[in-house]
């Protein structure tokens, strides 16, 4: 079983949810806002993805953080801090399959990352 963190209103979340649907993947879902994320969580999505990769510097939480806050995240137990802290800074969606990770969308590396189900 396949489980899709993010949040639920993102465009590119929406495109993930179409593609999986059309594909008729089974997946969970695990929206940050509603469901949380714990320190906990965190790490394990962390031992799948670095991060550099994970923390979402483009996205409108990044620019609306502090410049000085922003300047202090040169390490993970920093980026940690700030994500626990703004759980819609995460760059999303991350789909898991239980050992790997596939961070971002698009139609061509959803092909190649989910394995047809039986």
């Amino acid at each position: 079983m396949y489980i899709i963190y993010g949040i639920k209103n993102c465009n590119t979340m929406k495109k993930a949810f179409t593609w999986l649907d059309e594909h008729q993947i089974n997946y969970q879902f695990h929206n940050y806002k509603t469901d949380g994320l714990s320190a906990e969580l965190l790490n394990d999505l962390l031992k799948l993805v670095d991060w550099q990769s994970l923390l979402n510097t483009r996205g409108t939480t990044w620019r609306k953080l502090d410049e000085a806050l922003r300047d202090q995240i040169d390490n993970q137990d920093a980026a940690i801090k700030i994500m626990l802290a703004n759980p819609s800074i995460l760059k999303r969606p991350l789909l898991i399959d239980g050992k790997q990770a596939l961070l971002g969308f698009s139609e061509e590396s959803y092909s190649q990352f989910v394995k047809p189900q039986q």
